[in-house]
């Protein structure tokens, strides 16, 4: 029993000195936690009203604002109806539907892909790959066309029936 008193004591020691630990090792900032079971705020085109206004957390002009809102609209000026409009949604359709300019990184981005991937070929071809057979060369062309003329090959079909041997041209 004494025993088993021991064990718990160390324990809970144990325990309170590594709980100390963790509490020094933690910064002192708290982030802010969203609360996903609550209806979020989107900006999307195709649902025009989102589950819940832009701003939640009014300030006392904004709240006289919305008293005011409550009225006749028309006695609200056009900056007091922006305002409104800016408290329950971030963008119009307008600024949803701007494009962005992302589309310049891109193009940039591929073209300087192909420019090294350019580079690297150019790179290859002089300092890598071999240079060119000499059965490439015109000289060589010529001496092969003339021994399979003189060879006769194919002469129903082929080249040697293009060639007329008594004229020594092509027919």
């Amino acid at each position: 029993m004494l025993r088993l008193g021991g064990l718990l004591a160390r324990r809970s020691t144990a325990a309170l000195t590594t709980g100390s630990v963790r509490m020094a090792s933690q910064s002192h900032e708290v982030s802010e936690m969203t609360d996903m079971s609550q209806p979020m705020y989107w900006d999307r085109r195709d649902s025009p009203l989102p589950d819940r206004p832009y701003k939640e957390a009014l300030t006392a002009a904004e709240k006289s604002l919305k008293q005011k809102e409550k009225g006749p609209w028309g006695q609200l000026s056009k900056e007091e109806k922006i305002a409104l409009y800016r408290m329950s949604f971030n963008e119009t359709y307008p600024e949803m539907n701007q494009g962005s300019d992302e589309w310049k990184t891109v193009v940039g981005g591929i073209f300087i892909f192909l420019g090294l991937t350019g580079l690297v070929v150019w790179w290859q071809s002089i300092y890598v790959y071999p240079a060119h057979p000499h059965t490439f060369e015109d000289e060589w062309q010529a001496k092969q066309l003339k021994r399979m003329l003189d060879m006769k090959m194919n002469p129903v079909h082929g080249l040697a029936s293009q060639w007329d041997y008594e004229k020594g041209q092509w027919k």
